[in-house]
């Protein structure tokens, strides 16, 4: 990402990108195995201002117990976009972009379905 301006889009042309907000950690985990799994590779996962501990958070949901070993963490990209707040003012805000591409085996091998992945404990 540049240090000003909207953030590049990380990954080549069959990147998807899942934008962290204000929904429950679980519902990103969720589309980002989804998505790992139909063959879509890079996912990337991005985030801006308070939402970057919850994209990190998914992150390490997929990595640790949904996919555990099966996920490769590409290079993060960190970077200030320039936003006009709701009284008109500019206002730098954080953003981060972490890409995740499988390493394990071929997603016509894994269970595609969120029923058959295993569910945290």
């Amino acid at each position: 990402m540049s240090s000003k301006g909207p953030a590049a889009p990380t990954g080549g042309p069959g990147a998807v990108t899942v934008y962290i907000g204000l929904k429950p950690t679980m519902t990103y985990v969720f589309q980002v195995v989804a998505q790992l799994n139909s063959g879509a590779e890079p996912v990337v996962v991005r985030a801006r201002g308070n939402a970057i501990a919850k994209a990190v958070d998914v992150v390490e949901v997929v990595r640790h117990r949904f996919l555990e070993g099966q996920v490769e963490v590409g290079r993060i990209e960190t970077g200030t976009e320039r936003l006009t707040n709701r009284e008109g003012r500019e206002a730098n805000v954080s953003a981060i972009s972490i890409p995740l591409s499988l390493v394990g085996p071929p997603p016509a091998e894994r269970p595609t379905t969120p029923a058959s992945l295993p569910m945290p404990e």
